[in-house]
């Protein structure tokens, strides 16, 4: 008879019959109640008050009576944690049993038992385990030590587990080796900075050994542990290519995967010269193919992985076009799925086959899929110059079918091919306008709309076409209203005599009737342009638009790249970075693709140039993003302490909140509303621009170089990467601070690394040490295109709110534009703090160090100065630390120096200069003594450049 029985009874007092079963004499009744007890345990009854009597069944030679206890044992131990210490004693005989089977038992239950008071007593028998004779038992307690981590991760590196793990790793048994390879890399992700894995080319060695002999998920485990390893040179790169090869023709679709991160990975490394990286190629493409014949969910998830290589390298699969073809039982996700790669490979050698599969596609009964597929051909058309006119005619052709989503998807791709191709097929326009009352989806009718308003000059009826739309205006949604409303302006300026009526009709709807704030701003905006400056209006509204470019879909190269080390886990299928969905981004590692050797083609991946070295130092003190958005998202935005005026401008700017969206307050209260001479809106809704006074401002702001270098001398530290393109969809931006003439500047860098143009930059301090804040908003004055970087000095002020930071010199900065928020942090060198009126007379000096208590008192050395005291002082002065005295004491120099800090800190200092001795020794006094240690930084700083 089948276990089923014991899930079957469900009397009263049943807990007190089996307290006497277990407390049997027979060993068979034993059994029967301990399966009894899991089986009521597994349906959700609660049997922990049998604990004491299960724990005595624990003594038994019996595997299957054992393998009950202990399961019962790890699903009570936490809530019976005091009862749970009687099962140690057992444990650690158990270890020691002369069946491996039951050794490795034991050591695997203690791993899931999660109760800190027992793990203590379970060292000793996990330490015997690791070094046992049996590999079954060393492999499970290699898993063991990572369990053990997870719970008291401190109790594992004083005991010592982490090296006898990495020993491990050279093990005999391939499996060993694996699990050692797991154990670590689990705990490494747990602890980012760790350099547990400490992977070289001996240790890979080792484990490309270990690969051929292992289970699959042995293999899956290496092969992911050898994606995070960087070869030195494209030969040990090639190296580990062909000895990973093998594993493309594995049966197990995620050892395949796996396989695929490591060879795409370090072919980054290979020089496309070599005949090897030609052949790696040609060997990839069939275990990709293969996995499409698998069920439909690892087919999508196969799709979803080789969308994101084609990406990266269309050459591996260019030849394989007809594997996408859609099957007629093919789920709408896996369909959908191919689409997307087939236009992807689409190419003018294979244009006319994946045209004839659009078409057909077209003609199918999944309304989703044949959409997508019209918008296929269209892609196509803009994708491919040599097919556009084929793709024209078959789109025209879907039209005469006259199915209403057919037409409606074939007109919004039409717009698409107008705007790549202009002047070229306005022909089709008469047939389109045929179509005109069967659009009834607000993506149709705006691009209709689009069509008119572009070619009215063409179309003898634009305004009866575009008056037929305008009758219901608030019954539009959003985009056809603005997308009317824009065509309206345009027919006028095309034809102004006869829509005088008809514009003046929009206007009106659009500013007075309409409660969107988005349409209503255009609509001022038009009314402005076409009541002050009709040339003007000509030149904004009827503008040359740019031609669009052919893939708008591609993910940006920094997220790629990144996605790229994800092959074959979830960040693959939702093409996101883990950040993006693992909560707490606890272990959550940023990774990047190699950089290219010198003999490889160094000049493909702007992204693997040094940054150079300041920025290594930076990284240590910038704290995640999490950090920052709690400091962040609660700036004080409230206005600037009052103090004197920055001597740099003569504009008072107001602060600027970056997260609230809206940046029309940037410009202040400078503002003047122009008037135009039939303009009637209510004065309120004017939107402001900027007047006179302030242009002159901005002029002098950002003007500050120009001039004034060359009066101070003051040391610039070289300008790092504060924040790298990767954590900012493709922003990078680099930086520096200076003092020059009493006004401080942060000099930047932006660099656009996305694929799309940036614009709206705006900038937000959190609040700091010394009340660092912007005192002008930050200006980009042009969109920032893809791979432009542009130079900006943006003064600062040190009269914004206070708030004492760990470091005291660390800034939290905010930098917005149109695609988001970014956040950063970076530490700046105390000495553009030091203000020009900070030397002392020597009374004062004298008075003010007896003042400051001896407890003050901060000595530092600096070593590797070979500077003399008169180079040592003038260096200094330039930097603001004045030398208020000097004499010679034994044949040293001493200096005695004083600064001031912008916050009103004055801090004293001596310096000692042993001609001779490339030492210094300096003292300094403070009242505020944690400053100390900053300024002694500075004069590191200051003397050592």
């Amino acid at each position: 008879m089948t276990d089923s029985k014991y899930f079957t009874t469900t009397k009263k007092g049943e807990i007190f019959e089996l307290k006497a079963e277990l407390n049997s004499d027979k060993k068979e009744k034993k059994k029967e109640a301990v399966k009894k007890v899991i089986a009521s345990m597994t349906v959700g009854k609660d049997v922990s008050a049998l604990f004491p009597d299960v724990v005595n069944c624990m003594q038994t030679d019996n595997l299957e009576l054992k393998k009950l206890v202990y399961l019962y044992l790890m699903n009570y131990a936490k809530s019976q944690p005091d009862m749970a210490i009687m099962a140690v004693n057992t444990f650690v005989k158990d270890c020691e049993d002369p069946n491996p089977l039951i050794r490795a038992l034991a050591v695997r239950t203690m791993g899931c038992i999660r109760v800190d008071k027992i793990t203590e007593y379970l060292c000793e028998p996990l330490r015997k385990c690791l070094k046992d004779e049996d590999p079954y038992v060393r492999k499970t307690a290699a898993v063991c030590v990572a369990k053990l981590h997870d719970i008291n991760a401190q109790l594992v590196e004083d005991q010592g587990f982490l090296d006898t793990l990495k020993d491990l790793i050279s093990d005999s048994n391939p499996m060993v080796v694996a699990n050692a390879v797991a154990a670590l890399s689990e705990i490494a992700e747990s602890h980012p900075s760790s350099n547990l894995l400490d992977l070289n080319p001996q240790s890979i060695n080792k484990l490309l050994t270990a690969l051929n002999e292992c289970t699959e998920w042995g293999q899956i485990f290496i092969l992911d542990c050898l994606a995070n390893y960087t070869p030195k040179d494209d030969r040990e790169a090639q190296s580990i290519c062909e000895r990973v090869t093998p594993r493309l023709s594995h049966a197990n679709s995620a050892v395949v995967l796996s396989a695929v991160k490591v060879l795409m990975k370090f072919m980054e490394m290979l020089s496309k010269d070599l005949d090897y990286y030609s052949t790696l190629l040609k060997k990839l493409a069939p275990p990709l193919v293969t996995l499409l014949s698998a069920e439909p969910e690892l087919q999508y998830v196969a799709l979803r992985n080789i969308n994101l290589i084609v990406q990266k390298r269309p050459e591996i699969l260019k030849h394989e076009m007809k594997v996408f073809f859609v099957k007629y039982n093919d789920p709408i996700y896996v369909k959908l799925e191919k689409l997307d790669i087939m236009i992807r490979l689409a190419s003018q050698a294979n244009i006319a086959q994946v045209l004839a599969e659009l078409k057909e596609y077209a003609t199918e009964v999944d309304v989703d899929f044949v959409r997508k597929a019209v918008r296929a051909i269209g892609r196509c058309a803009i994708k491919v110059e040599q097919s556009a006119e084929r793709c024209v005619s078959t789109l025209l052709d879907l039209i005469q079918t006259k199915v209403n989503y057919v037409v409606q998807e074939a007109i919004v791709v039409i717009k698409d091919i107008f705007r790549k191709y202009p002047n070229k097929y306005e022909s089709v326009i008469a047939t389109l306008c045929e179509n005109l009352d069967s659009l009834d989806e607000p993506e149709a009718r705006a691009a209709m709309i689009w069509i008119v308003g572009e070619y009215a000059e063409r179309i003898d009826n634009a305004d009866e076409l575009l008056e037929s739309f305008l009758e219901g205006f608030h019954d539009e949604s959003t985009q056809v209203q603005l997308q009317l409303l824009t065509a309206i302006v345009k027919l006028f300026l095309k034809k102004p005599t006869e829509t005088q009526e008809l514009v003046q009709q929009v206007l009106s709807l659009a500013t007075q009737d309409s409660d969107n704030p988005d349409l209503r701003d255009r609509g001022y905006i038009y009314w402005r342009l076409l009541s002050t400056d009709p040339v003007a209006a000509k030149e904004v509204v009827l503008a040359e638009k740019p031609l669009i470019s052919e893939e708008t879909d591609l993910i940006e190269p920094t997220l790629l790249d990144e996605l790229i080390c994800y092959i074959g886990t979830l960040a693959s299928v939702y093409h996101k970075p883990p950040s993006a969905f693992v909560e707490g981004g606890r272990g959550v590692v940023h990774k990047s693709l190699p950089p290219r050797t010198a003999s490889s083609e160094s000049t493909e991946s702007p992204e693997a140039a040094p940054t150079g070295a300041p920025s290594a130092e930076q990284a240590d003190v910038i704290p995640p993003q999490g950090d920052l958005l709690g400091d962040l998202l609660n700036l004080d935005l409230g206005p600037p302490v009052s103090g004197p005026p920055l001597a740099t401008t003569s504009v008072q700017m107001g602060p600027v909140d970056l997260l609230g969206g809206g940046l029309d307050s940037l410009m202040g209260d400078e503002s003047e509303g122009i008037t135009g001479t039939n303009f009637t809106a209510p004065p309120a809704a004017v939107p402001a621009t900027l007047g006179a006074p302030m242009g002159s401002g901005l002029n002098d702001l950002f003007d500050l170089n120009s001039g004034v270098g060359s009066l101070s001398g003051s040391y610039v530290a070289p300008k790092a990467v504060w924040l790298p393109a990767m954590k900012a969809k493709g922003l990078e931006i680099s930086g520096t601070f200076t003092r020059q003439v009493g006004s401080i500047t942060m000099d930047l860098q932006l660099t656009n690394k996305a694929l799309q143009a940036m614009t709206d930059f705006a900038i937000q301090f959190n609040r700091n040490s010394f009340g660092l804040a912007p005192a002008a908003p930050l200006q980009v004055h042009a969109p920032l295109s893809p791979n432009q970087t542009v130079e900006i000095s943006l003064p600062l002020s040190s009269v914004g709110s206070v708030m004492k930071m760990e470091p005291l010199n660390n800034l939290q900065v905010a930098v917005k534009n149109n695609i988001d928020v970014f956040y950063f942090s970076t530490l700046y060198s105390l000495h553009i703090l030091f203000v020009e009126d900070g030397k002392m007379d020597r009374q004062m000096f004298l008075a003010t160090w007896k003042d400051i208590p001896n407890e003050n008192e901060a000595q530092f050395q600096i070593r590797d100065c070979p500077l003399n005291s008169e180079a040592v002082s003038t260096k200094l002065q330039s930097s603001n630390i004045f030398t208020v005295a000097r004499r010679t004491v034994e044949g040293q120099d001493m200096l005695y120096q004083s600064l001031k800090l912008t916050n009103g800190i004055w801090v004293l200092a001596e310096l000692r200069v042993q001609p001779g001795n490339p030492s210094l020794t300096l003292s300094l006094k403070c009242r505020a003594p944690e400053v100390s240690q900053h300024v002694h930084q500075a004069y590191e700083t200051i003397l050592k450049n």
